[in-house]
């Protein structure tokens, strides 16, 4: 097997939910007795939350790509970014390394494409709802993406950075998850793209009126087949 290398801490949760995905992935494709081999880089979440300038976002690239050299350092042959929002910066850090990092969205694109899917609605924080890195990963594999709606790109921003970050699942996101998920499907969506890994918290994504496509189980996914490749 290849080893593989995650920068996590971006945040804890959500490294601990690549670990558990990816170290399943592997046993169930080869005994439960297997271990995929891993190295973690866990970095500390409080200076790379809520960016918003410029002078923000280089700061990121630059811990990124330090931490990233550490991981090819340590032996790893591909490498996750751990965390949806942070793949704003991934052309600064695919170039900092040699090895390939997979990028999340032409993941969660391709399984899109092999369902068949056309029109998705996703759903993460601001700037990933927002802005155009990884919208448009979707969109070059020609799946239509509905319109952010500002009011409910507010509502999940705050959930996400003032709930879902601290470990809080309450009954009330739940269910203004539930709300957002219906009223999407009533716009058009054919399916939901879950573009925050914390929303796995509140969303249940075998129990929905849309299929829902996990960004982050995606993701490791596409890390067990580089390992078992």
């Amino acid at each position: 097997m290849r080893k593989i290398g995650l920068i996590g801490g971006l945040s804890w949760y959500s490294t601990k939910t690549y670990y558990e995905h990816i170290q399943h992935g592997v046993q169930a494709r080869s005994g439960k007795q297997a271990s995929a081999p891993m190295v973690i880089d866990s970095l500390d979440s409080t200076a790379l939350m809520r960016l918003s300038g410029a002078e923000d976002w280089a700061r990121a690239a630059q811990e990124l790509s330090a931490s990233a050299r550490r991981l090819e350092a340590a032996g790893a042959t591909a490498i996750l970014i751990g965390a949806n929002s942070m793949h704003k910066v991934y052309d600064d850090v695919a170039a900092a390394v040699s090895v390939p990092i997979l990028h999340i969205a032409e993941c969660v694109a391709e399984r899109m494409v092999q369902k068949g899917v056309k029109r998705a609605a996703l759903i993460g924080t601001r700037n990933v709802m927002l802005e155009s890195f990884y919208r448009q990963k979707l969109i070059a594999r020609d799946i239509e993406l509905l319109p952010p709606n500002l009011q409910r790109v507010e509502m999940l921003d705050r959930i996400i950075y003032e709930e879902l970050m601290y470990g809080k699942a309450t009954r009330q996101a739940e269910r203004e998850l539930k709300t957002i998920i219906t009223t999407l499907e009533q716009e058009g969506a054919e399916a939901i793209v879950l573009g925050c890994t914390e929303l796995e918290m509140i969303v249940d994504v075998d129990a929905n009126v849309l299929p829902i496509f996990d960004c982050t189980a995606v993701h490791a996914d596409c890390a067990v087949e580089w390992i078992l490749g």
